[in-house]
């Protein structure tokens, strides 16, 4: 959903290239398979389409709203439209006519994000496809049935020249005080500001200065840049490597962010290529966020990639769960489930104090020790919570496997301490169970939604895999290297399903925009 980087190095642009032919391909119009619907995330009730970026978020007078973007025809080309969603919880979601779409707008609609104006107006920033330039829309209600005409937004330098703004993009436009300013999208993004939406003024650069695990040559798109906590954080990707983010403070005297931290949301895994190229290494992306009434600051990305590379998942436009962003006073990012994802469970089930007997005598593992079965999923719409002493974590190589068939084989989700990594199928991201506080114990929760599971550890990390040889094996086995291990507690829920209004939008096709 975005114009080729022309800057990024060779290394980086691979992947963006595939990104481009993707999006440019034709749609797939074939209704999603029954065994590929899932329960209770977020997913496109008609086929195959790329990208599906989430974009424009709000919360208005009660409801939730959610904007992605969907590929299709369109005057005998391709274009992209903002398919809009509503919900009163963000996981019960109902299809609304797609008013953000090329018969409107006169152009595709990519990437951007959603704001409100000083009068208290929902807007949209995005990147107009075929454009050239990124626009401004301005909803003329708060139910965003009805929008006013997008234009351009046109850049001047302070002394009333027109300022040369090469990457038009990705943009993002937040509120400071009463001065609004936007950001394009770019290795350090350009800068501007504004009183009003129509007359901007360049600044500068974005950012005071990168950090030094940044790659030179990764961009900064699908910015989201919002407070958390004492900080600012800049949520965004760079289309090489996936969702990222920075933490800083913002400098009122430069008008610049100055990051302090940088942290990372997609993990490779080992069935893409370190050097670019399909399959991607972008199964997190294009995140979006809004703000609750509550506080909380939450948070969808597109999967983009996951799965692919088995063939079986066609491109679908699938979100991630929601999560709950949040930054407490030790400076280390919480990422959390949606609270509400809680009022889905029924049929609770509760395993105490499980004896886990050494499966394995080797460190170094050519597959996950068979281990022996310590629960069993009661359907493909789960939620498990498990709970392991700190004493009995610590130092052990251990872990689970899900959908095990008996032989070490299923899709693994293991703690490796030599390396301080949490390893959830094939993909490993940081996480040190020696870096938790003192006396805080180990606690998974993780959510099975058919072939997607998304693996949540101590609020701290939070990691997303597929598995497509789901069906029929509903174990779940436990295994420990060296040493028998105890469980404190396995939690274990049905969730209740969520996708009634993809059902009604796979009959009602209401979301589907003009193609002449």
């Amino acid at each position: 959903m975005k114009p080729r980087l022309k800057f990024l190095t060779a290394l980086l642009l691979a992947p963006l290239a595939a990104l481009h032919a993707a999006e440019t391909a034709t749609p797939d119009k074939r209704e999603p398979e029954e065994a590929l619907v899932l329960n209770y995330h977020l997913m496109h009730p008609g086929g195959g389409s790329a990208p599906g970026d989430p974009n424009a978020a709000f919360h208005l007078d009660g409801t939730y709203h959610l904007h992605y973007i969907l590929k299709h025809p369109w005057q005998g080309k391709t274009s992209f439209s903002f398919v809009h969603v509503t919900s009163p919880d963000m996981l019960h979601w109902t299809w609304q006519p797609t008013r953000l779409q090329p018969s409107f707008a006169g152009h595709g609609m990519f990437s951007g994000t959603g704001f409100i104006t000083k009068e208290g107006q929902p807007a949209a920033i995005y990147h107009g496809e075929a454009s050239g330039r990124n626009q401004i829309v301005i909803a003329k209600d708060r139910k965003l049935s009805a929008w006013e005409k997008p234009y351009p937004v046109e850049v001047k330098n302070a002394d009333g020249s027109e300022a040369i703004i090469r990457r038009h993009w990705d943009p993002d436009c937040f509120l400071i005080g009463d001065t609004y300013y936007a950001i394009s999208g770019g290795g350090n993004p350009p800068l501007m500001k504004s009183q009003d939406l129509k007359n901007w003024t360049f600044i500068g650069d974005f950012l005071h200065h990168d950090l030094p695990d940044v790659t030179i040559g990764e961009d900064i798109s699908c910015a989201n840049f919002f407070q958390l906590g004492g900080k600012w954080m800049l949520l965004c990707i760079s289309h090489a490597l996936g969702c990222r983010y920075y933490l800083g403070d913002w400098d009122a005297k430069t008008e610049q962010f100055i990051p302090q931290k940088h942290g990372r949301m997609n993990w490779r895994r080992e069935d893409q290529s370190i050097y670019g190229g399909n399959p991607w290494r972008v199964d997190f992306f294009a995140p979006e966020t809004l703000l609750t009434p509550d506080g909380r600051r939450v948070m969808w990305a597109w999967l983009a990639t996951l799965g692919q590379s088995d063939g079986k998942f066609d491109y679908r436009t699938i979100q991630s769960l929601p999560r709950e962003l949040s930054l407490p006073d030790d400076g280390i990012l919480r990422i959390k489930p949606l609270r509400e994802l809680e009022t889905l469970r029924h049929e609770p089930v509760t395993l105490s104090d499980i004896n886990i007997r050494e499966g394995a005598r080797n460190v170094l593992l050519d597959a996950a020790p068979a281990g022996p079965k310590i629960a069993t999923l009661p359907g493909y719409a789960v939620e498990l919570r498990i709970t392991i002493a700190r004493e009995q974590a610590e130092r052990r190589l251990f872990g689970f496997t899900l959908f095990a068939d008996g032989k070490g084989g299923g899709l693994p989700i293991m703690f490796r301490p030599e390396n301080s990594t949490l390893r959830v199928g094939a993909a490993e991201a940081p996480f040190s169970i020696a870096g938790l506080p003192k006396g805080e114990d180990v606690e998974l929760r993780i959510f099975i939604d058919k072939y997607l599971v998304e693996v949540f550890a101590n609020g701290r990390q939070a990691m997303v895999a597929s598995f497509a040889d789901y069906r029929g094996q509903p174990d779940v086995n436990a295994f420990t290297v060296r040493e028998r291990m105890t469980i404190k507690k396995i939690e274990i829920w049905k969730l209740k399903p969520t996708n009634e209004g993809f059902r009604e939008a796979q009959k009602n096709r209401i979301w589907e925009p003009k193609s002449k």
